[in-house]
This record gives C-alpha cells, sequence and structure tokens, in this order.
C-alpha cells in the first residue's frame, strides 16, 4: 500500500472546509500517490456509520474515491485503527472476497492529524435506508439476502497464510478473547448501569462453545455494510472492515443473525429492513450458511447470542461518542437506550433458548 511521506505541495487550490479533513492537504497527498484529478476535490460525508468518518472525494470530471479517517474525539484504545483495516482489504485483493481496492494510506501530520486511507469508489447500490429497501421487488430483497452467507462463506474461505494474514490476531480461543475486550469497551463507555447486560455477559462466559478452526471474520457484517448489484443484488463490495479479526467464523453469521429482525420485533431501531416481504427469515439465513460450510448449528446459537451482546456495546459506544462530541453523529440518527435494552433482552431469551 502506498504511503505518503511528503506535505501538501503549495499549488494545490483552495476548497471550502470539510470537518474531519484538510482539503488542500489531501489535495497535494492525491498528487504524491500519482492520482490525476481535474481542478478542485470536493468532500462529502458519505455512510450511515457512526464509528470511522467515511467521505465521498470527487473532482470536476466526476471521477470519484473514498476517503476514510477515525472519528473524531476522544478514542479508545486499539478502536478505529484505519492503517490495520487497510491492510486487511489489500491482502483481499487476490481473493474471491469482493472487497474495494486500496489506493493509499497516510500517516503524515502535515497531512492529516490521525491516519487516512483512500480506496477506490464501488458503483453499486448501499441498501441502508428503510426508503430503498421499500423501492425493492420482493424477488430483489431476497436475491440480495442470498449473497449475504455466500459472501460469508468466501470470507472464511480465506488462505490467510497465502494474503499474509496469518499473524493478524492472536490465535487463542476466540470467545475468549472477544468476551475480554467487548466487556472492557462497555465499562468505560457505558452511560449508565445495566444489570441485564452484565447478567447476559455471566452466561455468555458460562457457556463459551469449543474453538474448532481458526479464519478471517470481518466483525461486522451485515445489510448495511456491503455494497448490492442494482441489477441482480448480488454483494459486489463488503466495507467497514476495522473489525476483522481471526477466529470462530460463526461470530460473522451470528453478528448477521443479530441485525436480521424478524417481523414483530423492535430490535432493528430505524431500519427492521428484513422484516419486509421477501427477505428470508433468521432460520433460512442460518441453513444456507450452514449448507455452504458444513458448520455447527449448536454453535450458531451461541453466537446470535453473542452478535446481539456485541450489538448492545458497540451501541452504547455510539451513544456515548454521539454525547461526547456531537460532530461523530451520522444521518443514521444516535442509538437509543430503548434500542439497546431491547437488544439486550432479545440475547437473553435466546441464550435461554439455546
Amino acid at each position: 500500500m502506498p504511503r505518503s511521506s511528503g506535505a501538501a505541495p503549495r499549488s494545490v487550490p483552495e476548497v471550502g472546509e470539510v470537518v474531519g479533513v484538510d482539503p488542500v492537504a489531501v489535495a497535494g497527498w492525491f498528487r504524491t500517490l500519482g492520482i490525476e484529478y481535474t481542478a478542485t476535490l470536493r468532500f462529502d460525508r458519505i455512510g450511515l456509520g457512526q464509528s470511522n468518518l467515511t467521505y465521498l472525494v470527487r473532482d470536476d470530471a466526476d471521477r470519484r474515491w473514498v476517503l476514510r479517517r477515525p472519528p473524531l474525539g476522544h478514542l479508545l484504545a486499539s478502536a478505529h485503527d484505519v492503517v490495520r483495516e487497510a491492510r486487511i482489504m489489500a491482502a483481499l485483493e487476490t481473493t474471491a472476497v469482493p472487497c474495494p481496492r486500496i489506493l493509499g494510506v497516510v500517516d503524515d501530520p502535515a497531512i492529516s492529524e490521525v491516519p487516512m486511507v483512500l480506496m477506490e469508489y464501488v458503483d453499486g447500490q448501499v441498501v441502508d435506508t428503510m426508503a430503498i429497501v421499500e423501492s425493492l421487488t420482493p424477488q430483489h430483497r431476497r436475491a440480495i439476502a442470498e449473497s449475504l452467507p455466500r459472501t460469508l462463506a468466501e470470507i472464511h474461505a480465506v488462505d490467510l497464510g497465502a494474503v499474509g494474514l496469518t499473524d493478524l490476531a492472536s490465535h487463542k480461543p476466540y470467545a475468549q478473547r472477544q468476551l475480554k475486550r467487548w466487556g472492557g469497551q462497555w465499562e468505560q463507555s457505558k452511560t449508565r448501569e445495566l444489570p441485564e447486560l452484565d447478567e447476559l455477559t455471566r452466561r455468555l462466559v458460562a457457556t463459551m462453545p469449543e474453538q474448532r478452526e481458526i479464519t478471517l471474520v470481518h466483525g461486522d457484517f451485515h445489510l448495511r455494510n456491503v455494497i448490492t448489484s442494482r441489477t441482480t443484488g448480488a454483494v459486489v463490495a463488503a466495507l467497514d472492515w476495522e473489525l476483522s479479526t481471526l477466529g470462530d467464523p460463526l461470530a460473522d453469521m451470528g453478528s448477521l443473525l443479530a441485525y436480521w429482525a424478524e417481523p414483530g420485533e423492535n430490535t432493528g431501531g430505524d431500519f427492521p429492513a428484513s422484516a419486509l416481504p421477501g427477505f428470508p427469515n433468521r432460520a433460512e439465513m442460518s441453513e444456507a450458511y450452514l449448507a455452504l460450510t458444513g458448520r455447527d448449528p449448536a454453535a450458531l446459537r451461541y453466537w446470535h447470542a453473542f452478535g446481539l451482546w456485541k450489538l448492545a456495546v458497540i451501541a452504547e459506544g455510539v451513544l456515548r461518542r454521539a454525547l461526547d462530541t456531537p460532530q461523530n453523529k451520522a444521518a443514521a440518527g444516535t442509538p437509543t437506550i430503548e434500542r439497546i435494552d431491547a437488544i439486550v433482552h432479545k440475547a437473553l431469551d435466546v441464550t435461554e433458548e439455546s
């Protein structure tokens, strides 16, 4: 991955202020990378994510790129590492995993106070609002859903040695590592005491499954974190790799199920997309993934509960960051305490069922 080492040339034209980005310095960085652009670069915040900040960059010829940087304000240790995220995405360029190509990484105070990553723009449809989902036919919704387990199976089939990711993370038991990490994140970011979450944590610790394999794990795979084909519905790019690690592949499927609300449930917040006609239910999604991979359905139930637990912790962290630094808020709005509590209660129900 190219790295910049020089400051921005003084000849770059001035542009308007952009929160979180110095447009003049970034334009100069483009030159050091050998990227041609016409006249002024324009920067627009895109996506509904409230973690790393993402911008669509365009020039006067309407050429497009995507720029990514950590959120504003105080960051928890090891969180929002865009350089690590770029390493993972670059390693996947030669695999079957659909992923944007990395064009450059910069960690130079003359250009940015924080590291930034530049990647190619992938044309397609991001299904991230209810208006978009409602505009799709039930057949197209189903095609999108069917592509999600297939994409996860491709991620979990990556040869770690061949792509140079064997040392990406520890090979120690994944459930234990994750419970320690996210439990710590909860303690650092919680906005209140929540005894139900503490009880859920105790149940997950007591019922950890045996680790049988280690694969690449995306860490935050769901409908809003992929780009899909406008015609076929197939996933053409998997996004947001900042939580990717090595571990149990069923954790990814459990995370997808955690986001996959069904009719009558209140865990989906402002985006209960999967409850609409055309989308398969969680059982069908699970069966599709298990048929492709032959993995253990009993262990998947554990990882579904774990996925809900992690989702609650992440949502609490987003809430805390929005309260501390309002500029981090995104178009999706901020998770509410009511939704976080609903996610925890659903997870407790899943642990009782399993």
